[in-house]
């Protein structure tokens, strides 16, 4: 529901609670108190016609699915309005004829009062019911975009614990791979050291032959 048009319906039932008040008493005045409580009434009662017509731009203004309820909702304030201006009618109209028909008449407005007070006091807790369910759909609202913005936060982590795992990966690849070359460049250089030993006893070989043989020429001589 519109915020808008709930603050113009909360103004309304206050004005038109008023208004109802205001009739029952001015019902038992005479003279200009009575004018006066009369040209309070019409004062209120245009300020409750400026409130509905605000109220009738505003659900108009509306989705379908929400001005439906709203319109329905403005049809029974204005009968409301009506019952007030039937009532203020009847305040202001002489009746001098007789007396029993004026307390008829007064018992008649007194009626009238106490089922417009009782529709507006229905009209007010279905308000209430409806501003209730409103709060508790915005609160509905706001759990459901608190649980969306924390998944997609949750989303967001995943996503970075995925891409430092595959770096993590990436990164163990590259060491096996310098490991695998460094293996390979072991491998080589022992085997040229068991190369260059079996060349160095060969040479050392040689030598010792070598001399052995110079030593038996010169004995021999």
């Amino acid at each position: 529901m519109s915020e808008v048009f709930e603050g113009y319906e909360r103004q309304y039932c206050e004005i038109s609670a008023s208004l109802s008040r205001k009739c029952t008493g001015a019902a038992s005045l005479d003279g200009e108190l009575k004018k006066q409580k009369v040209s309070e009434i019409k004062s209120g009662m245009e300020d409750a016609e400026n409130l509905i017509r605000k109220m009738d731009l505003e659900a108009r203004s509306l989705q379908p699915s929400v001005k439906a309820g709203l319109l329905a909702k403005l049809r029974e304030y204005k009968s409301d309005l009506n019952n007030l201006k039937s009532e203020v009618k009847r305040i202001t109209t002489p009746n001098p004829k007789n007396t029993s028909r004026e307390e008829l008449l007064e018992s008649g407005l007194t009626d009238t009062l106490a089922v417009s007070a009782d529709q507006r006091e229905r009209l007010f807790v279905s308000t209430e019911r409806l501003n209730n369910s409103s709060e508790r759909i915005k609160e509905s609202r706001r759990t459901m975009l608190e649980t969306e913005e924390l998944g997609v936060s949750i989303m967001q982590d995943l996503h970075q614990q995925r891409q430092s795992l595959l770096h993590a990966h990436n990164t163990l690849h590259g060491v096996d791979d310098h490991i695998g070359k460094s293996k390979k460049v072991l491998t080589a250089m022992s085997r040229r050291m068991d190369k260059n030993k079996w060349i160095i006893g060969a040479i050392i070989i040689t030598l010792v032959l070598a001399i052995l043989l110079i030593l038996y020429f010169k004995l021999a001589h």
